[in-house]
Order: structure tokens, then sequence, then C-alpha cells
């Protein structure tokens, strides 16, 4: 079977200004930040952004790469909303699809099965058809009920993050929820999978149950091994969130000079030299706070 491993690096040639982005994950919990990462050092822009969104929809945004956000909702979780995309929002520098939950999870389902829309009874009577005035209803052939009916999407290039996966592409995340992350990858044209480890295939339930093996090499077209690639959101077991760096990345963008700094010190720099300066930065709070 074919070695789908590729270096971070590689992902940017497969990614257009102006594709269709998936990216999975939940909030601010196991986001393919690594791979944002990568997103943020490259020139594409005008994307258009599909997610339950977290930080990634913010960086994004803040870095002028965004042209529409579709998405469930936008939060850090422990912080309600992201600083950057609520700015985006209220200055209506992009445009939106805000969608209820069960109407998001249609939109994936319905682009996982290669499907122009599916029916759904959530939106139904609420102000997201007023919001979203494209949206249409449909009659149902057997009785007198009517559904919305959701337009499918389908991506250019999926993103997401597990726990650990194989070279061939299986993934398996080993944390309370999968987010998702299947649909995202069914979704995609191309999906791009990074993991905090990359082991043999048989070790994948050794000693983990076989239902832990959410995402099938079929729609997996990159594997990348990224150490902390979901910082600062959480990965649990792994690592839970970076609640302090978070904090962090939310009061820096409150001012221009802030966010600038916070940029030149994690943004424009590569990926090990990232961790590097997250580590640093934890030293001198740690030492920060026993000198007070």
């Amino acid at each position: 079977m074919a070695d789908k491993s590729m270096p971070m690096t590689d992902l940017t040639r497969h990614v257009e200004s102006g594709m269709t982005i998936g990216i999975g994950g939940w909030g601010s919990r196991r986001k393919p930040m690594a791979l944002v990462r990568e997103l943020l050092r490259s020139d594409v822009t005008d994307l258009t952004v599909v997610t339950f969104g977290g930080p990634e929809v913010g960086l994004l945004c803040a870095a002028g790469k965004v042209r529409r956000v579709v998405y469930g909702f936008v939060s850090l979780d422990s912080i309600a909303l992201d600083p950057h995309f609520r700015n985006a929002r209220e200055q209506g520098s992009i445009a939106i699809s805000e969608y209820d939950e069960g109407m998001f999870l249609a939109a994936l389902r319905a682009g996982a099965g290669r499907l122009s829309f599916l029916p759904t009874r959530a939106g139904l009577e609420s102000d997201v058809m007023r919001m979203n005035p494209e949206l249409r209803t449909v009659a149902s052939p057997y009785d007198d009920e009517v559904y919305v009916a959701v337009p499918g999407v389908r991506l250019d290039i999926g993103l997401i993050h597990l726990n650990r996966g194989d070279v061939q592409g299986n993934g398996q995340y080993l944390g309370p929820d999968p987010y998702f992350d299947d649909l995202i990858a069914m979704a995609s044209d191309k999906c791009f999978m990074s993991v905090e480890k990359v082991v043999d295939t048989a070790e994948l339930t050794a000693s983990a149950p076989v239902q832990s093996l959410l995402v099938s090499r079929l729609f997996v077209h990159g594997v990348i091994e990224a150490p902390l690639g979901a910082h600062f959101t959480s990965c649990v077991p792994d690592y839970d969130r970076d609640e302090k760096f978070q904090t962090h990345y939310a009061a820096s963008a409150g001012d221009p000079a802030s966010w600038s700094e916070f940029s030149a010190r994690f943004l424009d720099v590569d990926e090990a030299d990232y961790h590097k300066a997250v580590e640093a930065f934890h030293q001198h709070a740690s030492s920060s706070k026993d000198t007070v």
C-alpha cells in the first residue's frame, strides 16, 4: 500500500488561493493548528473556510486569507468569542454562512455523500433562514412534511489532526469525541491529516478499540507527523488546551502593536521555532510568577 507520509512544508503545494478549506476539530479542541500555521506562512488568500470554528478562523482572518466562513459556531471554548473573528464580522470584511449546528452537520454529510443537499428540520422557523436567504425548503414526496434543503459542502482541501495514524492514512482518535473529522475527510477532494505520532498499522488496534479508527486511508492524501500539532488547542489524552497561551493570544488581539509582536514571535517563524517560542513564553511566565 502507498506510503502517504510527507513533510509539513509540502502542504502548501496543494493549496491555491480561492479554494474551499475544511478544518476539523471543534472550537478550541484538536484543531490541526500546525497545518493552519503552515497556511499562514504561505501566500494563499481568498479562502472559504468550513468548520466548527476555533482559533484557526481568527488566525486566518487576521492574516487576511479568508473570503467566507461557513460555520456552526466559532469559539475558543474557555473564551467565548475569538477576537479576530469577531472583529472581521463587525467590520464586514468577510462573508459568512452561519448555520444551526444540525444544519452544518447536514451540509457536511451531504458533501461526504456527494449529494447536492440533505433535508433537515433544523433551522425551520428560525432566524437562520432569514440570515441565509439563499436557503430553500423542500417538500417530502411521501407526506406533507417540509424540510430545509441544506446544500452540501464539497471541500477542495480538508485539514484534520488526530492522535495517531499510519503512513497509509488510517487515523485514530483517542479522546472522547471524533468531532466529525471523518466527514471532513470524506467531503474533501484532498485531505491532509497531521497526527501526534505515526505508528505501524498493527499498533493502531493493539491497545485501543477498532472503533477508534476514525479516518480511513481511502480519504487521506497525505500524512504528516506533527507532535503538539494541535497546540494551543487540546488533543486529549496527549495534552490539554494551553489556557495560558490561548489567553495571551486573545489578549494580543486587542491592539495592533500587541498583535504585531505576537505575530513576529509566534507566527512569522517555522514550526520548530514556534514551539521554542512557546516554551520560552511559559518559562518567562513561570519566572515572573516566582518573583511576585
